[in-house]
């Protein structure tokens, strides 16, 4: 398994997801989403959306890209440890 792609993979699929997320806040369908989501649990939502900030979105897309990124370098590291014949 090579480290560098999983990691890609996985750092992509990290920072995509919170792109979406960004998104989702930037349309002002974050707070209505998270306000279904407890509902669903049946749980009250504590939670406030911040403002649409583009500077903390791409905070947040680096730093979950750079974190699934070592998960997923690590992952591979791991699992090549394990299947070696």
């Amino acid at each position: 398994m090579n480290k560098n792609k999983i990691g890609l993979v996985l750092g992509s699929f990290a920072g995509l997801l919170h792109l979406v997320w960004g998104l989702f806040i930037a349309f002002g369908l974050a707070q209505p989403l998270l306000d279904f989501i407890y509902n669903l649990h049946s749980l009250n939502n504590p939670f406030v959306v911040m403002s649409f900030d583009i500077i903390r979105i791409v905070g947040l897309v680096i730093f979950t890209f750079i974190m699934g990124y070592i998960f997923g370098y690590v992952f591979a590291i791991i699992w090549n440890k394990l299947h070696k014949q």
